[in-house]
């Protein structure tokens, strides 16, 4: 499985970005070949106070059907929405996924 993950820092205006962000989620959920979205709100890390606001995650069966939905009509359409955001409010990261079967490993027997 791969994914497709969007990384938003806190913004200045709140309201500003919701409402981008909106915008940008709308024009995701119409990509093909998207397996499963998450919308992660951040509230925090160990540390305090994370680097991250909002992470979007999504995850596409291989590699191949992840850069053919960027490449699509819909995704060129979400990338001009991402590009409305400020520079530097945002990572975007491609990751290869691994996940046990069933998401969970197996507790021993002992």
């Amino acid at each position: 499985m791969f994914k497709f993950m969007m990384l938003f820092h806190h913004p200045d205006n709140i309201e500003a970005f919701e409402n981008r962000y909106n915008d940008l989620l709308g024009l995701v959920e119409r990509m093909p070949h998207i397996r499963r979205r998450q919308v992660i709100s951040v509230f925090g890390s160990p540390a305090g106070k994370s680097p991250y606001y909002r992470i979007l995650e999504v995850y596409y069966d291989d590699r191949q059907s992840m850069e053919a939905s960027l490449l699509s009509k819909q995704g060129q359409e979400a990338g001009g929405e991402i590009a409305k955001f400020p520079a530097g409010s945002f990572e975007m990261i491609f990751a290869d996924v691994y996940e046990e079967a069933g998401g969970r490993t197996p507790q021993s027997q002992g």
